[in-house]
């Protein structure tokens, strides 16, 4: 398939940072964010001051408030916030006549329902392909065309080949999957344990804790994302272990900076009123909770860092609960 045109939805860091990176390979790029003001402010002075300072949009990225001008573009990026994906999707839905492929690079995980962004997009865009893209992409590092590896998954392995082709270079080098569940389950579980690494910074309890914390979140990743229905290979890849990596231990991750704030005895309310961009942690945390308990997977990691964001339990209390739990064999 010929991409000519690529509309990305979301004009925060991670879309802002695609945006730039895509029009330096010399593709047609639409970047549409739903605040008016704010689209219009980009267009005209170049730079996303608010999301990713000090990168320059090319002058070949459009940029509108009106999501129309995104429907006749062969492929669709959604990289909005987790919890707006399906309102976006709807609005856009009646624009579209033909097939488009629809790529998400939102990490997150449906309250309520459990649904991962493809599926979203599959429910509302039934007979287009849906692709999911995913990794240890830190906007900032990947704005200034710093390498980085990540992972693209569609079960139409041609298509993944084309966007593979189409999408990657030397510097965002992308390896094509035909599995999309460990893939997204990968990008989306890792926000909640890089929030309990940085309640561990937040302590200061140094790096042979933080070292175990996140070796056991991964065993806790793939004994949850399995049940959901997600590869074991899949969560030892860049989607897994590698942006698990990533966002632990970054000084960029914004799910490791709320976590920080609440092991120094901030409340979430206090972190949250002074971000400008979403943790996806926290909404995530309430979703896999609710899966965890629907299929019975022991998440230890997950129950505390839940009750830190959803019942005010103290980060101090919750630190004594996970280290004086009955010790076992590593398997487990």
């Amino acid at each position: 398939m010929i991409f000519k045109r690529t509309a990305i939805l979301g004009a925060g860091s991670w879309g802002t940072a695609l945006a730039v990176l895509w029009s330096k390979l010399g593709h047609e790029i639409i970047l549409w964010g739903h605040d008016g003001a704010r689209a219009t402010r980009l267009q005209e002075v170049r730079e996303n001051q608010e999301y990713l300072p000090g990168v320059k949009l090319p002058s070949s990225i459009r940029v509108t408030s009106d999501i129309a001008h995104c429907a006749n573009a062969e492929l669709i990026v959604f990289v909005t916030p987790s919890v707006a994906v399906r309102a976006v999707a709807e609005s856009l839905r009646p624009l579209i006549s033909l097939n488009r492929v629809l790529l998400s690079c939102t990490k997150g995980i449906e309250p309520g329902t459990g649904l991962r962004m493809t599926e979203i997009l599959a429910e509302i865009f039934p007979g287009h392909t849906v692709a999911v893209l995913s990794g240890p992409n830190l906007a900032l590092e990947v704005s200034r065309d710093l390498p980085t590896a990540t992972v693209l998954g569609c079960r139409q392995p041609r298509c993944a080949e084309e966007l593979q082709q189409h999408l990657g270079s030397a510097r965002f080098r992308i390896y094509s999957s035909d599995e999309t569940t460990g893939i997204e389950l990968g990008g989306a579980l890792k926000n909640v344990f890089a929030i309990a690494a940085g309640v561990s910074d937040g302590f200061e309890l140094g790096d042979n804790s933080k070292a175990a914390l996140v070796t056991r979140s991964l065993a806790e990743l793939l004994r949850l994302g399995t049940a959901m229905g997600g590869s074991a290979r899949t969560f030892y890849g860049l989607s897994g272990a590698g942006d698990l990596i990533a966002t632990c231990f970054s000084q960029h991750s914004r799910n490791r900076r709320v976590g920080e704030q609440l092991g120094r005895g901030q409340s979430l309310a206090q972190i949250t009123s002074g971000m400008r961009m979403v943790a996806e942690g926290v909404p995530t945390t309430r979703s896999a909770f609710e899966c965890a308990r629907q299929l019975k997977i022991d998440t230890p990691i997950i129950n505390q860092i839940y009750g830190i964001l959803h019942e005010g339990k103290p980060p101090e209390q919750a630190l004594e609960e996970l280290l004086g739990r009955d010790q076992k064999s590593e398997r487990t």
